[in-house]
């Protein structure tokens, strides 16, 4: 048996007002830049970790408001070798905890325990105060929206176990620097060497008889050597002589000109030599290595050990084959471990009920996939439909669903004509279901995650009433009218843009696309193509929709008309999403 943070709910700390974030095992957290990811690793390390980096600008602003205070709430439970919560602390846990600390449910069943973290700032003595608390009980949220720290703390109690140990590495790892630095992982597993009498007797004999063959075998070394005895006669003195050791002379410093190699199928390089992907890596590597130890330390004593890692970005510098690789060793370590990724590979290889995701707004909010309430058919094609073929919508700031080619091909560039940004800018993802029966893994995921999304959607009747169903299914508590754009009646886009007029522009657009052998082809072509009436124009341009798609809205775009109106329509409601203003 062992333990877990199961929940975590911080209050006034950076950008996060107020937040509640359901924890695994593994956690990974995705979402755009600055939408809280590292703010909530910070929070943990706050309640469990250093708090030296703590300062004023740490505390919640919003306008000419500062929050007074932190409050980082901690749910501990009880849960077996499968991470399955328990009903009980094991006998080990219940001694580290004491009963002062550990509390039972309203039903009597499970036993947890409630940390409860505050901080404030000492404006006399100019400095930090942190108090730790162990709460009566675990506030419910409520659906009114009471605070849930507006409880009675009771006395303030320490919270400061060895056997709970909290690890910090942030994005910026270098094994190069873990060298050098004591204080790093790498530096401290290296403090801890150590030998016996007989083995350090044996290895400086052995480093002493290198040393006298290296000089000795040496010309310049040797010559050196002759020349330094002089010193005696400068000195005064009767030393024992004079040694050159070109390796080190005593066990203890071995370790100060550590050098680690990496050797591949032909060579041998010092890791001085090697990009940042191998080295980010490899000092993510040593931190599993210094949990292992402590581990078997651990082990060895017969006392409980429980580690808590905060990774951030794990995938700095590494290619994509890599970064699938990198999850399965770091859900491999032991203990509790919390990553912020901006990967969509590491987010595809983890499960589903293990990813949170972070969307920042007006406040930060905190979306899962709640795997219990779907079925095994449903997360399949969650996984298959949207994670494995778009795992960048991972990081979108909105979501735009439709079901055509023409539509992928044109909405991006018709986009950065109104908003006069690239999409990729905007953190606005254009993204095809394959056909307009696949559109509810996607709103399953979407809504779960709490990523704003709408649908763009062709409008014959049985399409648009197939689409509307899988709405209603989705469980979002939107109307349908705040994130659904259908065309007109019966339309699909290619015949919207056909009824908005637009005729001269796809004309020109396959024109430009077409292949002639000549001249008097082209124009013979072109002078088809110019009798063309709707109908004809509409078979041409539905049998190669991925051709003329960019095409068209490079016309659409040089041409003095105004973009079309449901275009218009859907942009407006992304402004509105964006800016929360009414356009």
């Amino acid at each position: 048996m062992s333990i877990l943070i199961k929940t975590v709910r911080i209050a006034g700390f950076r950008c996060l007002k107020n937040i509640e974030v359901e924890l695994e095992q593994t956690t990974i957290l995705t979402g755009m830049n600055n939408s809280g990811k590292t703010s909530f690793l910070k929070a943990l390390q706050l309640a469990l970790g250093n708090r030296q980096f703590l300062s004023q600008d740490d505390f919640f602003i919003q306008g000419s408001q500062v929050s007074d205070q932190i409050i980082i709430d901690l749910l501990i439970i009880p849960v077996d070798d499968d991470g399955k919560r328990c009903e009980n602390f094991s006998e080990d846990w219940e001694d580290q905890f004491t009963v002062d600390r550990t509390r039972i449910d309203d039903m009597g069943n499970n036993a947890f325990v409630p940390l409860r973290t505050i901080i404030t700032f000492d404006a006399v003595k100019n400095n930090y105060k942190t108090q730790q608390f162990i709460l009566e009980s675990w506030p419910l949220l409520k659906p009114d929206n009471i605070e849930w720290f507006d409880v009675d703390n009771g006395e303030p109690i320490g919270f400061d176990f060895d056997e709970i140990q909290f690890f910090y590495m942030n994005a910026q790892r270098d094994i190069l620097d873990d060298i050098k630095l004591r204080s790093s992982y790498l530096g401290k597993m290296l403090s801890k060497i150590e030998y016996s009498a007989d083995t350090i007797e044996t290895i400086e004999a052995q480093i002493k008889s290198l040393n006298e063959t290296v000089v000795s075998s040496s010309k310049i070394l040797s010559n050196i050597k002759t020349g330094l005895k002089e010193l005696d006669t400068a000195m005064d003195t009767h030393s024992e002589g004079i040694e050159i050791t070109p390796f080190t002379k005593k066990i203890r410093d071995l370790n100060k000109g550590l050098s680690i190699y990496y050797t591949d199928s032909q060579d041998s390089f010092s890791m001085e030599y090697h990009g940042m992907g191998t080295r980010s890596w490899s000092s993510l590597l040593t931190l599993k290595s210094f949990i292992s130890l402590l581990s078997i330390n651990a082990q060895k004593d017969q006392s409980v050990f429980f580690p808590i890692l905060a990774i951030e970005e794990p995938e700095a510098h590494l290619h994509p084959n890599a970064q699938k690789k990198l999850y399965g060793q770091m859900d491999a370590i032991a203990g509790q471990k919390i990553i912020s990724t901006h990967s969509p590979y590491i987010a595809a290889t983890a499960k589903l009920g293990q990813i949170r995701n972070f969307y920042k707004d007006d406040i930060v909010t905190c979306g899962s996939i709640e795997v219990d309430r779907l079925t095994d058919e449903e997360i399949r094609k969650i996984n298959r439909q949207v994670i494995n073929t778009r795992g960048e919508i991972f990081f979108s700031k909105v979501i735009v669903f439709f079901e055509g080619e023409t539509e992928e091909q044109a909405l991006p560039i018709l986009a950065q004509k109104y908003f006069n940004q690239t999409p990729v800018e905007m953190g606005l993802d254009f993204v095809g279901v394959g056909g307009y029966g696949n559109y509810l893994p996607f709103l399953h995921f979407a809504e779960a995650l709490k990523i704003p999304w709408l649908i763009f959607s062709d409008a014959e009747n049985d399409v648009k009433a197939r689409v509307q169903s899988q709405f209603a299914n989705c469980g979002s508590i939107k109307r349908d009218s705040e994130c659904m754009v259908f065309l007109d009646a019966n339309n699909d886009f290619e015949q919207q843009l056909i009824s908005d007029g637009f005729t001269d522009e796809i004309k020109q657009a396959i024109i430009d696309q077409g292949v002639y052998h000549n001249e008097q082809h082209k124009q013979a072509k072109v002078q088809e193509l110019r009798n063309y009436d709707d109908n004809q124009l509409y078979k041409t341009l539905t049998g190669s929709k991925t051709q003329y798609g960019p095409a068209i809205a490079e016309q659409i775009i040089r041409s003095d008309k105004d973009l079309p109106s449901k275009v218009i329509e859907l942009f407006r409601k992304i402004t509105t999403i964006l800016t929360g203003e009414k356009t």
